[in-house]
């Protein structure tokens, strides 16, 4: 972690979205593997915890009236209602974290990601610490031929998911970096170049280096 006379620069909470299929969880995986000192945010939902998940680790598990309350006191940095579930980002979670100069990846879609953007508007010390990366196959045509390689998912489905996938990727100017997914080894590595980079930001220095 970079210190300059012993004061930390503030961390990084690095808002990663892209379509399903272009790659954005496994180069995101990979990346904390190689470079350990990065991390994912916690995110809160009020789903049951699934076979092997963790509280605290995996998610924060809280019941839907919590979830609830902690909006209207707000809490959250962003949410969302997915399937009658609510799944949500802690503003604590994130600027807690970047104050102790840690840096995060919150993988999160286009709504989430919009609702951070609109946040750090008003928030200086949102603003100083997020940063906005979007992750985009190389072509549509990959794409698809990504998600028929899953094998998991009808014709319907598939068509909905592209047309889904093409309306999120109209986004992509409304963040600071784009990265395309072709080849998984070079996109990790571009990931890892831009997170080295972003550390030199100057508006996360301390305010007096000497």
């Amino acid at each position: 972690m970079l210190a300059i006379n012993n004061k930390k620069r503030l961390g990084m909470a690095m808002i990663v979205s892209g379509p399903s299929g272009a790659g954005k969880t496994t180069i995101c995986q990979r990346v904390r593997r190689e470079m350990n000192d990065v991390a994912f945010s916690i995110s809160c939902t009020t789903r049951a915890p699934r076979p092997g998940e963790v509280d605290g680790t995996d998610y924060f598990f809280i019941t839907e009236d919590e979830f609830k309350k902690r909006i209207a006191k707000g809490e959250f940095v962003e949410y969302a209602e997915v399937f009658g579930n609510y799944y949500g980002t802690l503003k604590c979670e994130v600027l807690d974290r970047t104050a102790r100069g840690e840096d995060v990846f919150l993988d999160i879609d286009i709504q989430g990601a919009m609702q951070v953007r609109k946040a750090a508007l008003t928030d200086l010390e949102l603003a100083r610490c997020v940063e906005f990366i979007f992750i985009l196959p190389p072509s549509l045509e990959e794409l698809e031929r990504r998600l028929r390689g899953r094998q998991s998912d009808s014709e319907e489905q598939i068509s909905k998911r592209l047309a889904k996938s093409t309306y999120e990727i109209s986004f992509w100017k409304k963040y600071d970096y784009v990265l395309f997914s072709n080849q998984l080894d070079a996109s990790v590595c571009e990931l890892q170049n831009l997170v080295r980079a972003l550390r030199l930001a100057s508006k996360r220095l301390p305010e007096e280096l000497f």
